[in-house]
This record gives C-alpha cells, structure tokens and sequence, in this order.
C-alpha cells in the first residue's frame, strides 16, 4: 500500500526512482523494493526521508 502511494506520489511529480533517491537520501534499490513490494516493513526514519524527498507530509502515504 504505502509503495504504491510512494510510486503515485513519485510519478506525479515527474521523478525517477534515481532523481528521488538522490532527493531523499534513500538508495534507489530501497525505493524500488518498497514500490514493487518486496519490502513491506519500512522503517518510519526512512518513510520520512522519501517523504521531505517528495515534498509531501508522512499522511500523504495514507
């Protein structure tokens, strides 16, 4: 769920994976396993990172 949302919230901005890694501070690959699901306990430290990366609020994800 929170994946999906992070992927939604990424596409409308117009990000890659690679520009909101570099944006967050998160790897690339983290934010590829948490959108394709593979992780699906992420930690709330890197949450918000994606987060200020994104420019939205951590409710955003709900």
């Amino acid at each position: 769920m929170i994946g999906k949302k992070i992927k939604q919230l990424r596409e409308e901005q117009g990000l890659s994976q690679d520009e909101l890694a570099e944006k967050s501070g998160v790897s690339r690959m983290t934010i590829t396993y948490l959108e394709t699901g593979v992780t699906k306990d992420v930690k709330l430290g890197t949450l918000n990172k994606i987060a200020v990366g994104l420019n939205v609020a951590l409710k955003d994800f709900m």
